[in-house]
């Protein structure tokens, strides 16, 4: 399914002359300014601007006798168009399918590289965040069709519109969030035409013929009634591998097949250029002019084609033929340098002379559960149980803090603790029986206390902290990692932290 992100850049000719000149501070009125004519007018605003009642169309004589420190610069609209394709090109980095939107938006179609960055919503605030850290003005929205998103994005507030739920995302908003020419939309206001709902209930052949074409096609772009295509960049620098078929294919096996065929091209491409991948983008054009993604990473650089070949396979299964597949695309969107090295001499193979290579593993899992479910747990220098470790990628290098040898921690962390139900015959012993989810386990065996106090230099709070924990078995041999968060005479509360495996 399409999942298309317009990037809104609201105030683009005036962040960027910011970046680049360094002048004026925020905070102080700036415009652009065109010549149309023997006229000046405001070409576009900052935010400051807009709040002092500045908007484009304006004269700049105008605008002048509303705010006298008004700070003019002559519009470049070229070099706008310029900097926003840099900028859509950057935007690649989140997906393959990226197409400038002048002059104050980006496409991004997502669908298929949405779950590398844990999902639609945590994409589009990342996204956003990076550029606003750029003092550059930015929001997101992502829908099914580009309309959709277009229109919701300047002119409404959901950053996710769910799938199939365009229409109500803008039947409510106003005429002006279809892209028609502003004559049109005086036109509709005359009419008294406010919405686009009140537009869509209009008799559709009425509309054609006072409006034309173009109000009937956005109205239904802006539904997802009709596609509406992308143009993508493609950056030549990119290592990238593209075939053309004869006749549209579709089968699974001729997919794979055709991404084989390009993995091969594309690795000798990269040994010719000492370049391994570090991710991998896959783009199918169907004959409709739909296009499909596909994104992979990898753990460290490679150019091995059957291996990258098989981190599509399972995903090749999601992907629609529709009426067929007219042109495949394999690009290397990041590279790194990778340089030769002798894996095999005097019968030595690298198996002999080397560690494990698990990024083979590591990329195939990946591939199937998503990159943020593959890591592994890193000793931290705390006594803190839930504080003692970290998530870090899976090949990432040791850093040189280990955990005490001689210190018994159960296999399974429960994160926070679950409460418990306990009786200990008395204070500061082990229970002798506690009741966890509903369920009696009577204690046979136990070790304990061991106390863990709280870290006092963190906070006050943590001065007072105290817990007491216990070694505990039950009757079936299932052993458990329980704690008393404060002395019994104190009334501590018993909890469950962990499960030994």
């Amino acid at each position: 399914m399409r999942r298309v992100v317009s990037l809104y850049l609201p105030t683009w000719p005036t962040d960027r002359i910011r970046r680049r000149k360094g002048a004026p501070p925020h905070g102080e009125p700036l415009v652009t300014v065109k010549t149309e004519g023997s006229r000046r007018l405001v070409a576009s605003v900052d935010h400051a601007a807009h709040e002092l009642g500045l908007h484009p169309g304006q004269t700049i004589a105008h605008a002048q006798a509303l705010v006298p420190n008004l700070h003019i610069v002559d519009a470049t609209p070229e070099e706008d168009e310029a900097s926003l394709t840099e900028l859509a090109r950057w935007c690649i980095g989140y997906s393959p399918i990226v197409a400038p939107n002048p002059p104050d938006g980006v496409w991004i179609d997502i669908a298929g590289a949405d779950h590398l960055h844990g999902g639609e919503k945590e994409l589009l605030t990342k996204l956003v965040r990076r550029i606003r850290d750029q003092k550059i003005g930015a929001d997101a929205c992502v829908a099914d069709a580009p309309g959709t998103a277009w229109a919701v994005v300047r002119y409404g507030k959901e950053i996710v519109i769910p799938p199939g739920r365009s229409i109500e995302a803008v039947a409510n908003l106003p005429v002006p969030a279809l892209r028609v020419p502003p004559a049109t939309v005086e036109a509709l206001h005359r009419l008294g035409i406010e919405r686009i709902g009140q537009l869509a209930a209009m008799p559709r052949a009425p509309l054609v013929r006072r409006f034309g074409k173009e109000v009937a096609l956005r109205l239904d772009q802006a539904f997802g009634h009709v596609f509406e295509p992308l143009n993508p960049l493609v950056p030549t620098e990119m290592p990238a591998q593209r075939v053309t078929f004869v006749e549209p294919i579709g089968r699974l096996e001729d997919l794979q097949s055709v991404v084989k065929r390009l993995a091969d091209r594309l690795c000798r491409d990269l040994e010719r250029a000492s370049l391994g991948v570090r991710r991998l983008d896959l783009v199918f054009e169907r004959i409709d002019r739909r296009s499909t993604a596909l994104r992979v990473g990898t753990a460290k650089a490679t150019r091995e084609a059957g291996h990258l070949a098989k981190l599509f396979h399972e995903r090749l299964q999601t992907v629609d033929p529709g009426f067929g597949i007219e042109a495949a695309m394999l690009i290397a969107s990041k590279a790194e340098p990778l340089s030769e090295r002798q894996i095999e001499a005097n019968g030595l193979t690298e198996g002999d002379t080397a560690d494990v290579d698990l990024s083979r593993l590591v990329d195939r899992l990946s591939a199937r559960l998503g990159p943020k479910r593959v890591y592994r747990l890193a000793p931290v220098e705390s006594r803190v149980p839930e504080r003692s470790m970290k998530r870090v990628p899976p090949l990432s290098p040791a850093i040189g803090v280990v955990w005490p040898e001689n210190l018994p921690r159960p296999t399974r962390l429960l994160d926070p603790p679950e409460p418990v139900t306990a009786m200990a015959l008395l204070p500061d012993h082990p229970p002798r029986f506690f009741v966890w989810r509903r369920v009696q386990h009577r204690v046979v065996r136990a070790d304990g206390p061991e106390r863990i106090t709280g870290e006092w230099w963190k906070s006050e709070r943590e001065r007072a902290s105290l817990r007491d924990y216990y070694r505990v078995e039950n009757e079936q041999g299932a052993r458990f990692w329980l704690f008393r968060d404060a002395p019994a005479a104190q009334g501590g509360r018993w909890w469950l932290h962990g499960l030994f495996a």
